[in-house]
């Protein structure tokens, strides 16, 4: 069963594996050492007990005024499909519940179909469109937006 635990600078090489697997234009280390490190963010790790506490995915946000925002989110593709981003984001909104009334935001490719489908099915709607946003390619990114209290942020039962 996959366990949900708050990230450490210990988890920078398992974290720096995924990401490179999972996108074309990677986060450094330093980037991911600065989320960690500030008191504003939120880092969550998703870990395979049965693998030696392996970390498996992770979620990074942060917090700005009037909303959280979803920086990072990525599991190793040997785990995708068993419902861990959706664990992750289920377990960020029960953290976060008692901010009341800051909502979520977050920017995707719009070619990629499987994290929209996950984020809408969490509460996430579209309300923007970036255009040239990615770097790497010049694709453009749809802005999403999630209310403090959309339904579909439930954290799912354990796998």
């Amino acid at each position: 069963m996959i366990e949900l635990r708050r990230l450490g600078v210990g988890d920078l090489p398992a974290i720096e594996k995924i990401e490179r697997r999972a996108y074309p234009t990677p986060w450094s280390r330093s980037m991911f050492a600065s989320e960690l490190a500030k008191p504003s963010s939120i880092c969550l790790g998703a870990v395979d007990p049965d693998a030696r506490d392996t970390l498996v995915g992770y979620l990074v946000v942060s917090r700005y005024v009037d909303a959280w925002h979803v920086m990072n989110i990525a599991v190793d593709e040997r785990y995708r499909r068993r419902g861990i981003a959706r664990r992750l984001l289920g377990q960020l909104f029960a953290l976060t519940a008692a901010e009341g009334l800051r909502g979520y935001t977050l920017e995707v490719r719009i070619s990629n179909a499987r994290a929209i489908e996950l984020y809408e099915r969490a509460g996430f709607r579209t309300t923007g469109l970036r255009r040239g946003y990615y770097t790497d390619n010049r694709e453009d990114a749809y802005v999403m937006w999630r209310d403090p209290f959309a339904p579909g942020g439930e954290t799912p039962p354990a796998s």
